[in-house]
């Protein structure tokens, strides 16, 4: 499929500049440009796609949805999707988090979303499948759209509203019924130029990322000898996959700028499921969504939320691991 975008890249480094094929330089600057070239177009393309579903379905139309009607369980896997087609980091989905429990959706199913949503979106979707592929694309989503149902309904059932912070339980307080937006009677073809605008200005706002993680993926990728990860996250080592969650957690950055890294340390001999274990780490485990969680949970719920998600975040990196090796 991608063909011709690593002949392009082979003749913009090894004929235009005239860089010399399998040297260090030349595989890091090859990799890198056909990996950037390659991930920006999926990226378009995909957020193009999710752009058309997101625009029938707002926040607002969906949170109010999700409040209004008892579906004995289906809420969990609704909200689990939800976070997988709306473009959020960790960090910027705890504003939509607010807007949940503002609205009266149970904190279980919001706990879903929070979970679901920075780990597995159209950016990463699109990254993905230009990095390993449909068929491990596919075992992803379905892995965490799983980790984020499962996890919501785990902290759903420990009854933890009491944990949350005075402000937010002060704006549930005094929230009003909001009234239901007026639906635009658009069609297709007049939402489409807005779709696509927004589709450019997502693939815009990560590009720093893309370009960044690509870059760290393409030295990684020349340079870093053979076997360097092997001897600290190995399969043979039973502590590998939660090692590779933990080493995460310090770590902040969205799914642009981490899967190119992942890919490289599959490359250089780390299992998947444990170079995927260390992307959500990252992903959904940063320092920084803890600072911000901390006005709106205190901090006994913020440890009970980062330790369930870890622990699920553990048993997804062994249950990939199996599952590839079957």
């Amino acid at each position: 499929m991608f063909d011709w975008l690593q002949h392009f890249a082979d003749w913009l480094i090894y004929f235009v500049f005239s860089i010399k094929q399998h040297t260090k330089i030349g595989d890091a600057l090859n990799f890198f440009v056909f990996d950037t070239l390659k991930i920006a177009l999926l990226l378009f393309v995909i957020t193009t796609i999710m752009g058309i579903v997101n625009s029938y379905f707002p926040v607002d139309k969906v949170r109010n949805f999700l409040s209004r009607h008892r579906m004995y369980g289906l809420e969990y896997l609704f909200s689990s999707i939800f976070g997988v087609i709306t473009p959020f980091c960790s960090c910027s989905s705890v504003p939509l988090f607010i807007g949940f429990v503002k609205g009266g959706i149970p904190l279980g199913i919001t706990f879903t979303y929070l979970i679901t949503a920075p780990l597995v979106n159209e950016v990463a979707i699109a990254i993905f499948a230009g990095s390993f592929g449909f068929k491990v694309t596919g075992i992803y989503m379905t892995t965490g759209i799983v980790l984020g149902i499962i996890g919501g309904f785990v902290l759903g059932r420990l009854k933890l509203e009491k944990q949350l912070s005075p402000w937010v339980q002060n704006i549930i307080t005094n929230a009003q019924t909001e009234e239901e937006l007026q639906n635009e009677n658009l069609t297709l073809l007049q939402r489409f130029p807005t779709i696509l605008k927004e589709a450019f200005n997502v693939v815009k706002g990560v590009s720093f990322y893309i370009i960044i993680g690509i870059a760290i993926g393409g030295l990684m990728h020349g340079f870093l000898p053979t076997g360097f990860f092997e001897q600290y996250i190995n399969k043979g080592q039973w502590y590998a996959v939660p090692l590779a969650v933990i080493m995460g957690v310090p770590m902040y950055s969205n799914a642009a700028g981490v899967i190119p890294v992942v890919q490289v340390l599959v490359a250089k001999g780390v299992p998947l499921g444990t170079a995927i274990a260390f992307m959500m780490g990252v992903i959904g485990l940063s320092l920084p969504e803890a600072m911000l969680l901390k006005k709106v949970m205190n901090w006994k719920l913020i440890a009970i939320y980062f330790g369930t998600i870890t622990f699920f975040m553990i048993l997804s990196g062994y249950l990939f691991n199996w599952i590839l090796l079957t």
